[in-house]
């Protein structure tokens, strides 16, 4: 069973309270993970988001770490250990510890589970959202499996680290038809002329994001349109507004891309609506 531990000033589970050298998912990144938002004392979406933990485990053969109903009472426990009433959680599972051969190990090899969690100012992100954020877009580079949420992250860092030096805060892919993939740790949105909501299907090429599913229940209250099919660049950059989602901006205005405007070069109502209705659609576990 993980045990929980104070390392380098945070609670955190991790059965050995250390990264072992020979641990899988830091030798090949063989691992997955979830990172849930924590808001006013909830952890947003949980189950969702072991949904997809499962699948994740599931694609690649990797075991549960510990019973599928112990998980939520950790997430929870290191939560309110850690004091997070707004931040986020982060959960890693890795196919373990075994002697570095490229094959799966040995039947019976534990799986590693660490599970943090930190806090984060509200106010920095509402601060945010009232100037928007700036996009680069980037060609795509990634596996063909981006679908599972692997910690096989290179390609995102280098794609967000050109992001930073650009003075931009996201990088969206872009396939070889020119069309918009996904950002490097969100999903991506645009908002036609027409007022409907525009993103990627999700069958194949991107993540299936929590957040992203959730917005479309929230979509349905307020009662906006969908559309779920791809759009360009330069579709992007002429649309009435543009916004990523993820855990950890729920629906955040994208006001640039590529140094375009997008519209007037302010974030978009349709946007904040979203935003600002959100947590009263999402599923809300106590922590």
């Amino acid at each position: 069973m993980p045990r929980i531990a104070y390392v380098n000033g945070r609670y955190v589970v991790h059965a050995q309270a250390s990264v072992h050298i020979e641990d899988r998912g830091y030798q090949f990144a063989d691992g997955v993970y979830e990172v849930c938002e924590v808001a006013r004392g909830h952890i947003v979406d949980m189950p969702r988001h072991l949904a997809r933990l499962k699948r994740s485990l599931k694609e690649l053969s990797i075991a549960w770490p510990v019973s599928e109903g112990v998980l939520p009472m950790l997430l929870r426990e290191v939560v309110n250990r850690n004091g997070v009433v707004n931040g986020l959680v982060y959960l890693q599972v890795t196919r373990g510890v075994a002697s570095r051969e490229f094959v799966f190990p040995p039947a019976g090899t534990k799986p590693s589970l660490v599970i943090t969690a930190r806090k984060a100012d509200p106010a920095a992100s509402t601060k945010r959202v009232e100037t928007g954020i700036k996009v680069i877009t980037v060609p795509e580079n990634r596996w063909d499996r981006v679908d599972i949420k692997s910690t096989g992250l290179l390609p995102n860092v280098l794609a967000k680290q050109k992001a930073k030096e650009a003075g931009a805060q996201e990088a969206w892919f872009v396939d070889t038809d020119g069309n918009v993939k996904e950002g490097g740790s969100s999903n991506a949105w645009i908002v036609t002329r027409d007022g409907v909501l525009v993103t990627r299907p999700a069958e194949h090429g991107i993540l299936r994001g929590i957040t992203r599913t959730t917005l479309f229940d929230v979509a349905a209250k307020l009662g906006l349109k969908i559309e779920e099919r791809g759009f360009s660049v330069a579709e992007a950059k002429a649309a009435r507004e543009a916004f990523i989602s993820s855990a950890t901006t729920i629906a955040m205005p994208v006001v640039e891309i590529d140094g375009a405007p997008i519209a007037n070069g302010h974030p978009g109502s349709m946007t904040l609506s979203l935003r600002q209705a959100f947590f009263d659609v999402a599923e809300k576990s106590p922590a």
